[in-house]
């Protein structure tokens, strides 16, 4: 079985991921970002601490 083939018999099942991320001391939700924050977001490097 594929990786689409799974993702569609458990459509029914999933339900909208809110990703929140820090901007300027406060969260806020990325969808409620512009155009160009939103391009910015995707362009940060994503990091684990030790």
């Amino acid at each position: 079985m594929s990786k689409n083939e799974a993702l569609t018999m458990l459509k029914e099942k999933r339900q909208k991921c809110i990703v929140y991320t820090r901007v300027m001391g406060y969260h806020r939700p990325v969808e409620s970002f512009n155009v160009g924050k939103t391009g910015e977001h995707r362009q940060r490097k994503q990091f684990t601490e030790c």
